[in-house]
This record gives C-alpha cells, structure tokens and sequence, in this order.
C-alpha cells in the first residue's frame, strides 16, 4: 500500500513525504531518548546517595549510636565530613518521627547546605531550643505530599529494606531523594533520607530538547530551501522538457520553450540540447523517409504506365514482331521496378541497421585494398579494367567508422566509375592526408566524365544521366554513398579531371 502511495507521487511530494516519515522515526527515537537520559542522570546521582547511607549507616552501627534527638544531634556535628556533596540528610526513628535535620543544625553551611547565610558556629547547646522549634516544621512537605506520607508508604511496599528513591518537581525546584531503612539485628530502628537539590538534571534535559528542537527547526527549514531549488530549478524544467515531448507528439498545442533549459551549463542543458537535437533528427529523418516514398512512388508511376500501354496493345496486335517488342518493353519496366523497390528495401535497413551500428577506429588503407582486390578480380579479366591503388607512405590511415559501411562506399564509388569506363580503361584509388591532418579517399577513372553543370545533382535520389542505360540504374548509388559519408560526418565532392574522365573525393574528419 505503501509502496503503491509512493510510486503514484511526484518527485517532489514523494521526496517531502519521505523526509516526513524520517523526521517522524527521528522524533520517535528523540523522545525516547529524552525518557531515557533522565533516569540514567538519576540513577548516577542515586548510587552517590546510597554510598554515604551505606558509610552513615555503617558509623551509627560502629559508634553505637542511639536514635534519639540528642546522639543523632551529635552523631551529625560528629560526622559532618560525611555530608559535604549533598544539600540535606533526614534522619527519622521506627515511628518516623523527625530526630535529626542537617538544615536545623548550626553549623558551617559549607557542610551541609550553600543555600544558608554565612554564620558563625558557636557553643553547641545554645541553639538547641530553637532546632527543636523548627524541626517541627522540617517535615519537608513539597508538591502537597509530605515525607512523612512517603515513608509511610515505602513501610508498607515490597521495596521496604531497599534504597528507594523519588523525584518530586515544583515551577522553581527538582528534588531528588533516597530513604532506605535502617536494620540493627535485622530489626527496624530507624530511617534515612537524603535529599538533593538536582536542577542540574532538569537544565541537562531542558538544554537537549532546546538542542533538538533548534536542530529540528533548522533541518526542516534546510529541506524546504532544498525543495524550492529542486523544483525551481530541476523539476521545472524537467516537466517542461516532458511537455515538449507531448507537444512533439502532437498531444498538446501550447508552445513551449526549452531554450532557457538548453543555456544552462549542467546536466539539463545537456539534456535539453540532446532531446531538441534529437527531435530536429527525427523530424529530419521523417521528412527524408516521405520525400523519398514520394520520389520512389513518381519513379515507379512511369514504367507502371508503361506497362500498362504495352499490356493493353500487346492483347489486341497480333503482330509476331510487335508482340516480341512489346514483352521487351514490359520486361524491362518491371526489372525497373523490381530494381528501384530492391534498391529502396535495401535504403531502409541500412538506415535500420546504421541507428545501432557502433563506430570504432579502422584503418582506411586496409580496408580499400581489401575492396579493390576483389574488383580487380572480377572486372580486370571480365572487361580488362585495372583499378590502381596508391597510398602514400606506410602509416596507417586510422578514421573514426563503421567498416562495413565503409567498404560499401568504396564499392558503390567503383561500380560508379567501372560503369562510365569502357574495357580496359583504368581506375585510380588514392588515400592520403591533407595539410589538415584530414584522411582523403579520392576514386579516378578514365570515362566520359559528368556533363552536369552543377556536379552536386549526381548525389541526389533517383538521378541517372544515362539515355543508353535507362533503366538499368536506380539512380541511388552515390546518393546511398553521400548519406553514409554523412553518417561519417565527412565530406564528399564531385569534379571532372582536366583531360578526360571524373573524379569524386571523400574527406574524413579527424579522429
């Protein structure tokens, strides 16, 4: 359910609503741990307490002391070293009555308690009316229960015998006391009471929830700037981008402009550009594709008409002659057709197979020489034709390709010229580098030349200046070669030699 919840979110929501969930575990654990250091504070201030009962306990027993008001007096002025860490020490008979007060004795308040004025000590027993007076309101009521009450309940629960320690909180004060029993031959005589002042465990745990919750405050205000430059600056034009391909197919009408996007520096520029570059690609390939159906169905549409004179006047002469004629006639339209469909076939899975082709670095040389041999063995004793290949120097020729794609542009350049060659002409293959560092593949041969003014119209689709071969060429050869050198990113030329023939140059960029 969960996970179904969070996948149904936008990024943005489903980023706040994660955080939402961390900063609730957070707070969980936080406010465990809050519970959790108060009695460990306690626990530390609590042992203090039971060693100086244990140490009190075990000098009453040694000195053999009484409980009554005057040993106990005594006892106290006695042992006052005991003290010194703590701010009051109870002391309390069987019947839990109040028979020693460390706050009611005159004493160095140093010993005892620092929150009593400065006075001096004087002779023991002249203050002993007076204590008497006060210890009757020494019961240390706090929060409206006494201690008293306390006792008497920790007389009747299972921890009797046991130290046993409580807090009590007020607006101003955090008192922590400790009662244990005191045993003489496993009988009850007496009680003792520590009490101590611990608003320093109060301002310990008042200081880390402040911590927390500036700690708390500044991380929420941290992720809300972060959610504001994520969605200003990176969700934003993200959604915009995704608008832009809606509208690329053609789901929205709204314009949208990612220019903004793609002058930015990072990644979404990057991306912006690639995705307009790649639209503009596809738009070209598209528009490619329907114009060249569109030739390919005018090309056909002649000898389609052709055929269809010759098969309607071929039924109704019955001329030998003129029949025979006329099977020629339908014979070369549809080798024509056949032609121009296998040619366009072909077009399309290579532009098929080119979109998954990975270029690599191929030695040039190498693969011309491979390319010519097989030529020279097929046209040198078929028609005497010999094709030359001259590479200068020994160094490689290395180009940034894809060599099958290659080959078939030196192929379809020597068919070209084998083509326009008469019989035991020659063909000159060159590759070398220009002054650029550019690698430079040019094809000679010795025919009749173009007689086109403007050369760049052999490169397009369907163009053949051939009356005497007509219909025997597509006319797709060297527009096939120009739109793999394209793939290449080179460069290719047409051009007449000065004495007789044509030459065609292709120039690689640098890899």
């Amino acid at each position: 359910m969960l996970n179904k919840l969070i996948k149904d979110l936008s990024i943005l929501k489903k980023f706040l609503f994660i955080n939402l969930i961390i900063f609730s575990i957070i707070g969980l654990i936080t406010i465990f741990y809050l519970k959790s250091i108060q009695p460990s504070l306690i626990n530390k201030k609590t042992s203090n307490h039971i060693q100086i009962m244990e140490n009190t306990i075990d000098h009453i027993k040694r000195l053999k002391v009484k409980f009554n008001e005057n040993d106990i007096r005594k006892f106290l002025f006695s042992t006052k070293f005991l003290f010194q860490s703590i701010d009051r020490v109870l002391i309390f008979d069987s019947q839990l009555n109040l028979i020693g007060d460390t706050n009611t004795l005159d004493l160095d308040p140093r010993s005892f308690n620092q929150r009593l004025e400065i006075i001096e000590m004087n002779a023991l027993s002249e203050n002993l009316d007076d204590d008497k007076n006060n210890e009757a309101e020494s019961i240390n009521k706090i929060d409206d229960k006494s201690l008293e009450d306390i006792l008497n309940n920790y007389v009747n629960s299972t921890n009797f015998g046991k130290p046993y320690t409580f807090t009590q909180d007020n607006y101003n004060q955090f008192l922590l006391t400790t009662i244990k029993s005191v045993f003489d031959k496993k009988e009850n005589i007496g009680f003792l009471a520590i009490t101590e002042n611990a608003n320093d465990i109060k301002a310990a745990i008042d200081e880390r929830k402040i911590f927390i919750i500036r700690t708390a405050f500044f991380v929420a205000i941290v992720i809300l700037i972060f959610s504001f430059v994520l969605n200003r600056y990176f969700l934003k034009p993200i959604r915009n981008l995704v608008s832009y391909t809606e509208l690329m197919k053609g789901k929205k009408k709204n314009n949208v402009n990612i220019n903004i996007s793609k002058n930015r520096n990072d990644e979404i520029g990057i991306l912006s550009s690639s995705l307009e570059e790649m639209t503009s690609e596809l738009h070209k390939r598209i528009n490619k594709t329907k114009n060249f159906s569109t030739d390919l169905v005018h090309e056909i549409r002649n000898p389609l008409a052709s055929l269809k004179s010759a098969s309607e006047i071929i039924s109704e002469t019955g001329n030998q002659e003129q029949r025979e004629k006329l099977v020629k006639i339908l014979s070369h339209d549809v080798e024509r057709i056949e032609r121009l469909i296998t040619d366009y076939s072909q077009i399309l899975k290579d532009e098929a197979a080119m979109t998954s082709e990975k270029m690599q670095k191929i030695d040039l040389s190498l693969i011309t020489n491979s390319v010519v041999d097989d030529f020279n063995n097929i046209y040198n004793s078929k028609r005497g034709i010999n094709i030359k290949l001259n590479i200068n120097g020994s160094k490689k020729y290395e180009i940034l390709g894809i060599e099958n794609r290659i080959e078939q542009i030196i192929a379809n350049l020597l068919e070209n010229s084998i083509s326009f060659s008469k019989d035991n002409q020659s063909i000159e293959v060159h590759v070398n580098k220009d002054k650029e560092g550019r690698v430079v593949l040019k094809v000679i041969d010795e025919g009749e030349g173009f007689k086109e003014n403007e050369t760049e119209k052999i490169f397009e689709r369907f163009y053949s200046n051939r009356p005497e071969k007509f219909g025997q060429h597509s006319g797709l050869g060297l527009n096939i070669v120009k739109n793999l050198v394209e793939l290449h990113n080179g460069k290719i030329y047409a051009s007449n030699n000065k004495d007789k023939g044509a030459k065609i140059e292709i120039i690689f960029p640098k890899n």
